[in-house]
């Protein structure tokens, strides 16, 4: 072989690995459920993310169904695609799918929700301290009552780690102010529905309560819904910092929120798994911080959780 084929020899191996990277990059998303508006901005921004990435993506509907998660992710394997990224159902029940993609060799990220369990290999979590929402949250509260009062506690699905840090967080600032007192905590499953029904009943008992955190915006507008009337006397305060969130604090109804960035959350996500599908080196823990809103400042997130 002479010298101009051994260079054009050398040229084409060097070129191999490129083309093998060429074919477009497949992300497999299973969402808990497309039916909550927090995690439908967050799968807006991820589907504008692969767009912007120019990456093929596929998103799914678990339909709050721990067995029809596992089947998609199975599925996604099955499909041979870079990545998966799962907002996952239960964070209590995540081992089968960290199992299935480890078994796999194929990257794992997890967005808006913390799995309860250790991330080993390609695997990251992209998402928010949930304990320091639920503080900022009840910081607010206590200081809207004046660190007296009866606090009801509106908790979101049992299964999920945001429900368990928030209230942590919730519990904390409480034990700091001998004034303030927990007379109640029940869950609504993070539905404006469901909280309609757990305040009414409050109501209807006759619960002596001043104010309700509730570890999402849906609640913290069902328990509104609920009070109709008597929403002046009852404070109430939400995390996500949703479109209607806002506008419920803007006409003074709700007293804050807490902003939990959507759209970062889904574009992260988005990004990790393609560095983790190129073979790249990314954060285990990508922390999207939680900022709190008031009335005082709501004119600056007005736009960043949009659909």
């Amino acid at each position: 072989m002479n010298v101009k084929h051994k260079i054009l020899a050398s040229l084409l191996v060097c070129l191999l690995p490129v083309a093998c990277l060429a074919k477009d990059l497949q992300i497999g998303v299973s969402m808990a459920l497309f039916d909550d508006n927090f995690l439908t901005i967050v799968r807006t921004s991820m589907q504008k993310e692969m767009q912007k990435e120019q990456v093929k993506g596929q998103i799914e509907d678990a339909k709050g169904d721990v067995a029809q998660q596992l089947q998609q992710v199975q599925n996604f394997i099955g499909q041979g695609v870079d990545a998966i990224i799962v907002n996952p159902v239960d964070t209590n029940a995540v081992k089968p799918i960290m199992d299935q993609a480890s078994k796999a060799g194929v990257p794992l990220i997890f967005v808006n929700r913390r799995p309860a369990a250790e991330l080993t290999g390609k695997m990251a979590y992209v998402g928010s301290d949930s304990e320091l929402a639920g503080r900022l949250q009840m910081e607010a509260l206590a200081k809207n009552l004046n660190y007296k009062g009866n606090v009801a506690i509106l908790l979101g699905d049992l299964a999920n780690e945001s429900t368990r840090e928030r209230t942590k967080g919730v519990k904390a600032v409480i034990a700091n102010y001998p004034g303030l007192k927990i007379t109640q905590q029940q869950t609504a499953k993070f539905t404006r529905n469901d909280a309609v029904d757990v305040v009414s009943n409050w109501l209807t008992a006759g619960d002596d309560i001043q104010a309700i955190a509730a570890n999402n915006d849906e609640m913290a507008i069902g328990a509104l819904q609920a009070l109709g009337k008597n929403a002046s006397h009852i404070l109430v305060a939400g995390v996500d910092g949703t479109p209607d969130a806002l506008q419920m604090i803007k006409n003074g109804k709700m007293v804050a929120t807490v902003f939990q960035d959507a759209k970062g959350q889904g574009e992260g996500a988005v990004q990790t798994a393609v560095k983790l599908a190129k073979g790249e080196n990314a954060q285990k823990l990508v922390d999207i911080p939680f900022q709190l809103i008031t009335k005082e400042n709501m004119a600056k997130f007005t736009t960043m959780n949009q659909k």
